[in-house]
């Protein structure tokens, strides 16, 4: 228990300055992916919702 919780807070601790050292290209490409994955998702949701 306390080993599994050891290792999960070492991970986010490693995670942190990943994510702080990203370049900015990195950041606005994962957007532009996240982004268009909302619109496919919008856009599958929208032909299934009925009301």
């Amino acid at each position: 228990m306390i080993v599994s919780l050891l290792y999960k807070v070492i991970r986010k601790l490693l995670t942190v300055p990943s994510v702080l050292l990203r370049r900015g290209t990195a950041k606005e490409a994962e957007l532009l992916v996240l982004r268009h994955e909302n619109a496919v998702l919008r856009r599958q949701l929208a032909g299934s919702v009925r009301l």
